[in-house]
């Protein structure tokens, strides 16, 4: 995160009002979590609210400081596209790319970039601008977005995003 979240303040800085942060938020306790996700919480259980230091769930303060007008969208799992108004935020902008940055390259991003696909959207990956708590799958997935999903992928460098986007 520390390597490349001052990117992502750049690109953010400079599409503020463009900017949507997706956001995960555990849950309270771990028997709130149906099927698989009850298990992962009872495993995990200090990733639950309950025992979670709050401020840890907060966007950090370097980019919380967008929204507004950047929008949050809460989510309960990886995926940005269930049980959210993603879909409606994104359609009422008339957006059909997205540029992708954040964490983790093969969690959440790789939740979304697939939903994204499958929703037809452009999607663009900023290849400094992602990052894991997993070197190893950090690049694997790297690779299969640059092989696998080649055409319906791009990735980046965040200088050509800033050069090239024009609101």
């Amino acid at each position: 995160m520390e390597r490349v979240l001052p990117g992502v303040i750049e690109l953010t800085a400079a599409h503020p009002a463009q900017t949507v942060f997706t956001h995960f938020i555990p849950l309270e306790k771990p028997e709130e979590g149906r099927g698989a996700w009850k298990r992962y919480y009872q495993r995990w259980a200090n990733m639950t609210l309950s025992v979670l230091d709050r401020n840890l769930v907060d966007l950090v303060p370097p980019l919380a400081k967008f929204a507004p007008p950047a929008k949050i969208v809460d989510k309960r799992v990886y995926s940005p596209w269930n049980a959210t108004n993603l879909s409606e935020v994104l359609q009422s902008g008339r957006i059909d790319t997205l540029i992708v940055t954040g964490g983790e390259t093969d969690v959440c991003v790789l939740s979304t970039v697939l939903g994204a696909i499958d929703f037809g959207y452009r999607v663009i990956l900023v290849k400094d601008g992602l990052c894991s708590s997993a070197d190893e799958t950090h690049d694997a997935l790297m690779t299969v977005y640059s092989s696998r999903y080649s055409q319906q992928v791009e990735l980046v460098e965040l200088q050509e995003v800033l050069l090239n986007w024009r609101p």
